[in-house]
């Protein structure tokens, strides 16, 4: 099992940026990080891979950088440029494969609050 705790949310305005963390009690191959918008289905944001290879919705393409420090078990989501929609709980996930299919990610967090005003 792995255990992960998130942490960096917080309310900005519109045009700020925040980083998220997430510190798990080992790494898989596959680790991301989902959101969550009150009334809305849990969505996938960015994924990486142990070995740095990246993937992101197209909503946050070009605004939000997934990392991950394989030695420290640390992710990281770098956002850049918020949206009023970008508001949501964010949560950190791992899974041994890399795809936004929630049902194949079995290790979450608690999640983190990000709202963004306008």
């Amino acid at each position: 099992q792995v255990h992960m705790v998130e942490s960096g949310g917080d309310s900005v305005q519109a045009g700020g940026s925040l980083s998220l963390s997430c510190v798990a009690s080992r790494s898989l191959y596959c680790m991301g990080w989902f959101r969550q918008a009150p009334g809305s289905e849990r969505e996938g944001v960015a994924t990486i891979n142990r070995y740095g290879t990246s993937t992101y919705a197209d909503s946050v393409k070009g605004r939000f950088t997934i990392s991950r420090d394989n030695g420290k078990n640390t992710l990281t989501l770098q956002m850049n440029s918020l949206k009023p929609e970008d508001t949501a709980m964010y949560f950190c996930a791992a899974a041994n494969v890399c795809t936004f299919r929630s049902g194949t990610w079995g290790y979450w967090g608690q999640g983190t609050q990000v709202t963004v005003s306008a």
